[in-house]
């Protein structure tokens, strides 16, 4: 009767921490949604309770009808999409020449493009900018995606080529016998398999770049070439105390990203699944 009573005394206390700790979670992010829909401007103004000031859309309208934010929206889903394309492709491709191919100094390159990975990205922004004032990039979309592309793509090439080399050899060897080139299986036999981590590096690749704000900051200039990241910041600057219209464009930003998680959530689990390979 004592441990019973034990128990339930466990599972009470479990189950207050948790909602201790579920309310902690959720209450910045349900505030963030109240903010968006209420009539105040400054985050002073705003009632603790979630809600608690009403509700109105003029947030939303000033949004697109007084702000540059489909602009800011368009380059920002151009430069995560292109970084995405790019990374997938460039990493796959390093990764496969080097799980499938031995040449001189494979093992030195691959230890070099992890230790790069260690150095933080804010050590080599001098001579980004340098290098994007050289060949044209600096104020261009084009130049901030590769910028994001030469960061992935170490690390990401390292994480690919790890997922190759668990693919077994036979089925290249077998596809060579049928008269296939490497590309050919590269595109038919490796990657259909390497489907899981090429998502997720997808995935990952896409959402680094969309809310990034040093390295946009940094390369862009023009206001029409502003990011989501950095038009947003402008609502809430020394000089502006819009918190509502900040917190307005945040949910917005939000909404494709629950989408693309939806979808792409069911397609991993899947994937992983399915894609497991034995010799």
């Amino acid at each position: 009767m004592g441990r019973k009573i034990i128990r339930r005394i466990n599972l009470i206390v479990v189950l207050i921490i948790l909602v201790i700790i579920t309310l902690a979670v959720l209450y910045p992010l349900v505030y963030v949604v109240s903010a968006a829909f209420s009539p105040g401007n400054s985050i002073a103004s705003l009632n603790i309770l979630p809600f608690g000031d009403g509700f109105t859309f003029k947030h939303f309208i000033h949004l697109f009808t007084k702000t540059d934010y489909l602009i800011w929206f368009k380059n920002t889903f151009i430069i995560a999409a292109s970084t995405s394309f790019l990374t997938m492709l460039v990493a796959s491709l390093g990764a496969y020449v080097f799980s499938r191919f031995n040449f001189t100094f494979k093992r030195s390159m691959m230890l070099s493009m992890l230790i790069l990975q260690i150095f933080p990205s804010f050590v080599g922004m001098i001579a980004i900018y340098v290098i994007l004032q050289r060949i044209g990039g600096f104020n261009q979309l084009w130049g901030l995606v590769l910028v994001y592309l030469a960061g992935n793509i170490p690390y990401n090439t390292w994480l690919v080529k790890s997922y190759m080399d668990t693919i077994p050899k036979s089925l290249d060897e077998s596809a060579r016998i049928d008269g296939a080139n490497h590309f050919r299986i590269y595109r038919k036999i490796v990657m259909p398999v390497a489907r899981p981590i090429i998502t997720f590096l997808g995935i990952t690749s896409f959402t680094a770049p969309w809310m990034d704000f040093i390295f946009p900051k940094m390369v862009l200039r023009s206001a029409d070439k502003m990011t989501l990241a950095l038009g947003l910041f402008n609502f809430v600057t020394d000089k502006k105390n819009e918190f509502t219209n900040f917190a307005a464009g945040s949910v917005l930003i939000a909404i494709p990203f629950i989408i693309f998680f939806v979808i792409t959530q069911k397609t991993m689990v899947t994937s992983f699944g399915s894609a497991a390979v034995k010799e």
